[in-house]
């Protein structure tokens, strides 16, 4: 699943989690005070966004999705 929600109201909008984030999943909007989740598909459920944040705005599911191939 990944990354499930940010809390609007305790995100202080530092940027760190977007700067830890290897799979570059999380983003800070156009006004560049509140992070967003952009790529939520992209996400490997590495928890450094949830570590990381000093607020503890970030929720990461700790399961993770089973995405089964789809036959063509």
């Amino acid at each position: 699943m990944g990354v499930l929600r940010i809390d609007q109201e305790a995100c202080t909008g530092c940027g760190v989690c977007v700067q830890v984030c290897p799979m570059d999943v999380l983003r800070m909007d156009a006004s560049g005070d509140k992070a967003f989740i952009k790529y939520f598909r992209d996400c490997q459920s590495c928890f450094l966004c949830e570590v990381e944040c000093g607020e503890n705005a970030i929720y990461v599911n700790p399961y993770r999705e089973r995405r089964l191939p789809m036959p063509w």
